[in-house]
């Protein structure tokens, strides 16, 4: 076990601040405690949000030019070290590197998109509403601004939030997720090497009493979360009673709806990779196929075949496909719904209890599993699972399947597979989710759109990244603006004549 614990980031350098508590950090693939993380107290998130307070103030004073510079510069310090990132993914998280390597690319894409602020901060003009009178617009910053993180994106889910806005003027208060911490020091560091000023990046390791403290600090401003829906509703109950802006992302029953025209090999590819990918500790990842019609039997004998031949392994080990969970408390979790699964009546096609490769018996390890037959009263339908749990659901028609996927009180994904092009369009039309793939599995939008999601996987109106992250972390200021030196008195109300 490494000696010295994870610690805070802080004003521009590591530090241990007054924490005394600790949570430990494991590698997921040995089961072993690889590290120790502190865990912040009040006072530690008070020098933090100290520490942003004050550099908000120069930092949304300084020039965009400034701001688009030390962004460049963060994105080819980001380039030169995404393979050291992803090693650091992997060993704390246990997804495979590929999978890590990909993460730290879609994190630095938002990077590259914030780069552009100046045009991305432009405001409206109109000349001449009145005579001699011109309007317009501006965007400011909020001044301190939050992110709470969850453990399955240490990267990317971060950097959808605080390029953004630190671009947009703001100082920014880091909440990792304390299961793998070490990643969000490695970003802060590496974007004061930019030449960030200090304070205006803070990272704060802790658990929930660190999220608490955030969501009550007066001078925080706005508050972006992402996690399971139960503490998303928190976040956002606690932090708007605050006076914060506040955009909270839930949790996730992504349905892929597979129509009997589709190309079932295709389909079958994509749905393990998507309901596998990442041990399923995805927020987009597929867990439930939906086979329309006649073609389900087919359908199941070919994810079936392709799940089978899936490679379990560590994810710093060659030709490993899937790592393992992340804690052994998640892996007991997981393994508790397909025990609840097989209670219920699904049939369990593929089983991937009791699987660990060679040599990591005692690592945290759930093998790719498949469930056949499952009915949406059934726990392993009706809850987000967050492993490597993949249920078929049969319907008969293209109706059933569009109000099944719409009964769901999730909203976040979807996917349709068809080489119908009406039948996409509707089906895109009519389902009430956030982000839709036609014969995309994943459909996770590229930095420059917004990603989130819609009922319970959604409390706030924006989402992250994109201009709905401009927008949210900055807020309108309207001018109205007239030169010409005026005398007399009107005690009229103001027209625009």
């Amino acid at each position: 076990m490494s000696s010295a614990p994870v610690a805070h980031w802080i004003d521009g350098a590591r530090t241990t601040g007054s924490s005394t508590r600790t949570a430990p950090v494991f590698q997921p693939a040995t089961g072993e405690v690889a590290r120790e993380v502190l865990l912040a107290e009040q006072s530690d998130v008070d020098l933090a949000v100290g520490s942003a307070a004050k550099a908000a103030v120069a930092w949304a004073d300084s020039s965009l030019s400034t701001r688009s510079r030390i962004l460049f510069a963060y994105r080819q310090l980001l380039d030169q070290h995404r393979d050291e990132l992803a090693a650091i993914i992997s060993a704390e998280h246990g997804k495979v590197l590929s999978d890590a390597a990909g993460e730290v690319q879609r994190g630095l894409e938002v990077v590259e998109f914030a780069c552009g602020i100046p045009h991305l901060l432009k405001g409206e003009h109109s000349e001449q509403v009145s005579r001699g009178v011109d309007a317009y617009s501006v965007r400011e910053p909020l001044g301190v601004v939050a992110g709470i993180t969850p453990f399955n994106f240490p990267v990317m889910v971060p950097m959808w939030m605080f390029p953004v806005a630190i671009a947009c003027g703001n100082a920014f208060v880091l909440k990792p997720s304390e299961r793998d911490p070490s990643a969000s020091v490695r970003l802060a560091e590496l974007f004061s090497e930019a030449g960030l000023p200090d304070g205006v990046l803070n990272v704060v390791q802790g658990d929930a009493f660190a999220v608490n403290a955030l969501l009550d600090h007066p001078e925080v401003s706005g508050v972006s979360f992402v996690g399971s829906t139960p503490i998303a509703r928190h976040v956002y109950a606690r932090g708007t009673a605050n006076g914060k802006r506040v955009q909270a992302l839930g949790g996730a029953k992504n349905h892929m709806v597979v129509l009997p025209d589709a190309d079932l090999d295709v389909a079958a590819d994509a749905a393990v990779s998507a309901g596998y990918g990442s041990a399923g500790e995805r927020c987009m990842a597929i867990s439930v196929v939906v086979a329309v019609g006649d073609i389900a039997d087919e359908l199941v004998a070919k994810i079936a075949e392709r799940t089978r031949e899936l490679r379990t392994g560590p994810g710093d080990q060659p030709g490993s496909q899937m790592g393992p969970l992340v804690t052994g408390a998640h892996r007991d979790r997981v393994r508790s719904y397909v025990d609840a699964g097989v209670a219920q009546g699904a049939t369990l096609v593929v089983d991937g209890r009791g699987h660990a490769p060679a040599g990591n018996e005692n690592g945290f390890w759930v093998a790719p599993t498949l469930f056949d037959h499952v009915g949406t009263e059934m726990s392993i339908y009706t809850e987000e699972i967050f492993g490597p749990v993949l249920s078929v659901v049969r319907v008969a028609t293209f109706e059933d399947a569009v109000r099944l996927v719409n009964a769901n009180p999730y909203g976040n994904g979807t996917a349709v597979y068809t080489g119908d092009g009406l039948a996409a369009r509707e089906y895109q039309r009519r389902v009430t989710v956030g982000m839709v793939g036609i014969n995309v599995p994943i459909p996770v939008p590229m930095a420059y759109y917004s990603f989130g999601g819609w009922k319970d996987s959604l409390f706030g109106d924006t989402h992250v990244h994109g201009a709905d992250g401009v927008r949210f972390y900055t807020r309108a200021k309207a001018v109205t603006a007239r030169w010409p030196r005026q005398s007399g008195i009107d005690l009229g109300f103001p027209t625009h004549g």
